[in-house]
């Protein structure tokens, strides 16, 4: 298998999995550009590779928000992951009665 080819080959299998938004996304660019990748595959897989609740998001943004190329994928997606990063802490909370344990 030549070098392209087995990058072609990683990027259809990189998953995110609880991988930071961020730095997935980074791993991901480095993967297409290496691959030789055009822009509508690459945004096929990362739409395919994402966290599932992070494109579910995005494709619910109005109608207004076109997400028509790379670029705008790769902000919507970070943005998104960086606010689900966000909200996703484990706190616990302290009452009067004792401690209420948050996810």
């Amino acid at each position: 298998m030549t070098k392209t080819a087995d990058t072609k080959w990683k990027i259809k299998i990189f998953k995110q999995g609880k991988k930071n938004t961020a730095d997935f996304m980074i791993e991901f660019d480095t993967l297409a550009m290496k691959a030789d990748t055009d822009e509508l595959h690459t945004i096929f897989l990362s739409k395919k590779n994402v966290q599932h609740n992070i494109i579910k998001t995005v494709l619910g943004y109005p109608l207004i928000v076109m997400l028509e190329t790379l670029k705008k994928w790769k902000v919507a997606i970070t943005s998104v992951g960086q606010g689900y990063k966000s909200t996703e802490g484990h706190h616990d909370y302290k009452i009067s009665i004792g401690t209420i344990y948050g996810g």
